[in-house]
């Protein structure tokens, strides 16, 4: 089906095929009908389906034609890099019509910020934290707001955002219609759903809780000690063209770049302590192919939207299965097909064991030749055989963003 069947504007369906694409996918086919036609949605697509021009190209179409002095439409997502990314989208999709835009995160100073909107715009992309400050500064203003979307909801419950999105929702009319848009459908986004949306249609093109399905996974048993030796020896794979490597913790990933680089590797890292600057850099040279591999923890990797990437590397196991869905949906975007692969050390067998049982399939283990693993060394030497505790070499903190958490697999994890 063309995008214009879906009852786009010529403009934005010319502006859509400029960016290349020629037809929608299954989310937008889905959701871009629903919500043009006005209703609360609550949409579950697997990372990388185009889930943003499903609510970005009907926000446009409806704001279309008519102007006003404040904000019409909020899209909040928790990181600022997704905020930029999203901000991209709705310029490169809206180039042929006569609306403003603007982003607003932390990291940067207020003043153009402010600048912006005290000139006016149509449509704000946000994130929850620097959003409230200018609340609170009386900066902005939502009298007029029609349009309010809630972009990767688990991943702003995740980072603790609940409350500074409820506060944000106290600041809007209740007479607007919601677009909420998450990965998973735990509990607590139903829960959240039932509060913020009304009589909402369901649009879920793939299973909740569900990995992506032209991602190519594969577990490599190794001694925790020796995870370090085996990535540099699988990054000599030509293969391993564009790879993201996931960490725990910022620390983890700042020693890891470091490791990497002294073996050779052209490597950026990406976490919430570089300035926002340094972390557009990263991304860019990344996206660039300046760096072929990007260390990245789960908080800060919540922007990453790069064409090609071959490699997900799990250095760390995430805390959650939702995180693992979401670090391996980093490549295979868009109909493509990656590579996940998890370093598992003894340490890491009972979150591994877990992540299998959600995916309710086993995933294939290889043991590489040269690091096969000791039996009980990890554990023995690592953790004094203690079920659940923090893997030699690891470092102990609260994770990327303090005061944050996340769904536990039901056992006590280190940050």
């Amino acid at each position: 089906m063309p995008f214009l069947k879906l009852g786009l504007r010529p403009e934005l369906v010319q502006a859509v095929e400029r960016a290349g694409y020629q037809t929608p996918t299954p989310i937008q086919e889905r959701a871009i009908p629903l919500a043009l036609a006005g209703g609360d949605l609550l949409g579950c697509a697997q990372t990388g389906t185009g889930k943003t021009a499903g609510f970005v190209l009907p926000i446009l179409q409806r704001l279309a034609g008519r102007r006003a002095t404040s904000p019409r439409a909020l899209i909040l997502t928790p990181t600022r890099e997704l905020a930029a990314q999203i901000s991209e989208s709705v310029k490169t999709y809206g180039a042929l019509l006569p609306l403003k835009s603007t982003v607003i995160f932390g990291g940067v100073g207020y003043g153009p910020q402010e600048l912006a909107l005290r000139r006016g715009v149509d449509i704000v992309v946000a994130t929850p934290g620097r959003l409230l400050d200018h609340l609170q500064r009386k900066t902005v203003r939502f009298d007029a707001l029609e349009i309010l979307v809630l972009d990767e909801a688990d991943r702003m419950l995740d980072m603790g955002f609940i409350q500074d999105i409820r506060r944000i929702v106290a600041a809007v009319p209740a007479k607007r219609q919601t677009l909420m848009f998450s990965a998973t459908m735990p509990p607590a986004i139903m829960k959240l759903a039932g509060e913020m949306l009304v009589r909402p249609t369901k649009v879920e093109v793939a299973p909740s809780a569900t990995t992506v399905t032209d991602v190519s996974q594969i577990g490599h048993p190794v001694d925790h000690d020796r995870k370090r030796s085996l990535l540099v020896h699988l990054l000599k794979d030509d293969a391993m063209r564009r790879t993201i490597v996931f960490t725990r913790t910022k620390h983890g990933a700042n020693h890891l770049t470091d490791h990497l680089e002294r073996h050779g590797h052209t490597v950026t890292a990406l976490h919430s302590n570089k300035s926002q600057p340094a972390r557009a850099k990263a991304l860019g040279d990344f996206r660039a192919g300046r760096a072929r591999v990007l260390v990245a923890t789960d908080i800060a990797s919540r922007g990453i939207d790069v064409a090609d990437v071959s490699h997900v590397v799990n250095f760390d196991l995430p805390n959650s299965y939702e995180d693992y869905v979401h670090r391996i949906g980093r490549t295979a975007r868009a109909g493509a097909t990656g590579c996940a692969i998890s370093l598992i050390s003894e340490p890491d067998r009972d979150l591994w064991r877990d992540v299998e049982r959600m995916a309710k399939t086993p995933i294939q283990q290889q043991v590489v030749e040269g690091f096969e693993p000791t039996p009980g060394r990890a554990r023995s030497s690592g953790d004094g055989g203690r079920r659940g505790a923090r893997p030699r070499g690891s470092v102990p903190g609260r994770g990327d963003r303090g005061g944050s958490y996340s769904r536990r697999f039901g056992r006590p994890v280190s940050a």
